[in-house]
């Protein structure tokens, strides 16, 4: 085997400076002569945790490149700290990210793969740059558009009564332009992960965590906590990311559907699974129809992510890489 090859640990990583005083923890793996990759993870505000996406490539064949988004993980500044400015924090300014690494890794184009919001990131990037990217795999296939942003934070209620109800009163209780019906709860709720007083914050952010496992939680018997949130930076970075970008439907202005054209002549492959409560099909099968060369793959067992769905991530990576080469 190729002793350049790197499988269990990164073969090249640093820190890449941005705009706005930002740096970008940044890894690689794999066969430096293979086809460029970038993986986009979730979130918003979500890390690479311990790079389990590299399992997904036949490394061999591939040079992944994985990177932590502005505000999170091990980039800096974090998030959490309330001294950097929201306006730090917007999908152009992540696009933009994308671009510098893109350049300072010496990359022409790459694979793109997203997970989750990270879908929503692969393909605002391949509609900003479509000449940078060779093809799409994205997982648990989300677009935030306002609509669905509506159906996570409030529609979803309807189906976790009891909890939607829990989230809905602490925002009663604590943000009167809720209580008067002037303010959206995700609107409600990204005001409170940027609050002031610490107390009110932290609260605010495990209400947030609460609610985050429930609807992941589909299916199973009681809600799955996620361990993540012990830590309090990361439940703050997290949690003031995703609702300050859920607040705004992503930055993406017009909304990803209405610029299908510019990317549909890519190859794309979309898996995503039937009972994703998080993230209805819906989404992606809209995607799909506006985009004929793509593929859908719908699990029919598995919810926001599932056994089934990395299988065939796992098989479409391969693909794809077929494809670019």
């Amino acid at each position: 085997m190729d002793s350049s090859v790197h499988f269990n640990h990164p073969r090249e990583q640093g820190f890449l400076p941005v705009s706005d005083g930002h740096r970008l923890y940044w890894e690689e793996f794999g066969s430096p002569d293979g086809i460029p990759a970038l993986h986009l993870h979730g979130g918003p505000g979500g890390t690479l945790g311990n790079s389990g996406y590299r399992q997904r490539w036949d490394l061999p064949r591939t040079r992944l490149i994985g990177f932590e988004q502005r505000g999170c993980g091990r980039s800096t500044p974090s998030a959490a700290d309330l001294g950097v400015p929201s306006d730090h924090f917007t999908t152009q300014k992540m696009i933009q990210d994308i671009e510098a690494l893109r350049i300072a890794r010496g990359v022409d184009k790459w694979i793109l793969n997203g997970v989750s919001w990270g879908s929503t990131l692969a393909l605002a990037y391949a509609q900003a740059h479509p000449e940078r990217v060779h093809g799409l795999v994205l997982f648990a296939v989300t677009t935030t558009s306002r609509e669905e942003v509506r159906w996570i934070t409030e529609t979803v209620g309807a189906i976790f009564p009891e909890a939607w109800e829990r989230l809905d009163k602490f925002a009663r209780d604590h943000v009167p332009e809720y209580e008067s019906g002037s303010e959206s709860l995700i609107d409600s709720y990204a005001r409170l992960l940027a609050n002031s007083d610490p107390g009110l914050r932290d609260a605010a952010s495990l209400e947030w965590a609460l609610w985050e496992d429930t609807h992941i939680s589909l299916g199973s018997e009681s809600v799955i906590r996620d361990p993540r949130w012990n830590d309090q930076d990361f439940r703050h970075s997290m949690n003031r990311l995703t609702t300050h970008f859920w607040s705004n439907a992503g930055f993406c202005d017009p909304p990803i559907l209405q610029q299908i054209d510019r990317v549909k002549h890519l190859p794309a492959i979309f898996i995503h699974g039937r009972h994703d409560v998080s993230s209805p099909v819906a989404t992606v099968w809209k995607l799909h129809r506006a985009w004929p060369g793509s593929q859908l793959q719908i699990c029919e067992n598995d919810a926001h992510g599932g056994a089934t769905m990395v299988e065939r991530w796992t098989a479409a990576n391969s693909t794809m890489l077929g494809l670019a080469s």
